[in-house]
C-alpha cells in the first residue's frame, strides 16, 4: 500500500490559548511514542479530515514535519461534544522494526443466501478486532463476506477471519463474528371490538328524555 503522508507543523501555543489555531482552520496535535519526545504540532483540519477517511486509527501514516518524516498512527480524536468538530489529536510515533497492537475495523460484504431466500436476520457481534503486527503490515480493515451464512443458526468466527501474514488477531478463535437468526415472529394484533353506538346513551341524550317527559308531565 502506498504510504499516506499528512503535513504538520512545529506548535508553540498551548493551553487556551490553542482556540486560536482553531478559528485559523488547524487542529492542535501531539506527537508521542515509546522512546521518543514529546512534540507540538498543528495540522491542517481540511486535510487531516482527508487522511483520517482514508487511514482510520490502523493505518500507519507518515507525518512530513518540515524535512523530517515520521512514521506514526492516529491514536486519539477529542472532538466537541456538541458540534463534533475535531478538537485535539493524538499521534503515536511507531518503529518498523517493532510489533504493535492495532483495533481494524471489521469491513462487511456480500450477501447472506440465508436472508435472500430465508428471510433470515444477520447479527454482527464484532465491529473491531485487535491485532498485532508491524506497523507496516496492519489492514486498513478485515473484510467479512456474509455470503457464507446460508442457513439459520450459521456464524462466522474470528478463527475464520483472513488477515494478512504476519499480522496476528489478538481476539479468541472461538468469538462470534456475525450469525444469521430466524426472524422475531410478528405481533399478532389483537382484535378490534365493534361497539353498536345506537345501544349508548349519552348524557345528552339522557337530559333531553328527562326534557321531553317533564314537558309531557306539565301539558297533563
Amino acid at each position: 500500500m502506498e504510504s499516506i503522508h499528512l503535513a504538520v507543523q512545529p506548535r508553540t501555543i498551548i493551553g487556551k490559548q490553542v482556540k486560536s489555531l482553531r478559528n485559523e482552520g488547524l487542529i492542535p496535535a501531539e506527537l508521542y511514542g515509546h522512546g521518543t519526545k514529546n512534540e507540538h504540532l498543528t495540522v491542517s483540519a481540511k486535510e487531516f479530515n482527508k487522511v483520517f477517511k482514508t487511514a482510520g486509527s490502523s493505518t500507519m501514516v507518515m507525518l512530513d514535519l518540515g524535512k523530517e518524516k515520521k512514521s506514526a498512527m492516529i491514536h486519539d480524536i477529542y472532538r466537541d461534544s456538541v458540534k463534533g468538530d475535531i478538537m485535539h489529536v493524538d499521534f503515536y510515533q511507531v518503529r518498523m522494526d517493532e510489533k504493535i497492537t492495532a483495533r481494524v475495523p471489521i469491513e462487511f460484504v456480500g450477501e447472506s443466501p440465508a436472508v435472500k431466500e430465508k428471510n433470515a436476520v444477520i447479527n454482527h457481534s464484532l465491529s473491531e478486532v485487535e491485532v498485532e503486527a508491524f506497523p507496516q503490515d496492519i489492514p486498513h480493515a478485515i473484510v467479512v463476506d456474509l455470503g457464507v451464512l446460508t442457513d439459520f443458526d450459521q456464524s462466522i468466527y474470528v478463527k475464520d477471519l483472513a488477515v494478512p501474514k504476519g499480522v496476528e488477531i489478538q481476539v479468541e478463535g472461538d468469538t462470534v463474528v456475525a450469525t444469521a437468526t430466524e426472524p422475531l415472529p410478528e405481533e399478532v394484533a389483537a382484535p378490534v371490538e365493534t361497539v353498536d353506538m345506537s345501544a349508548i346513551k349519552t348524557e345528552g341524550d339522557e337530559k333531553k328524555a328527562e326534557r321531553d317527559a317533564d314537558k309531557a308531565t306539565k301539558e297533563e
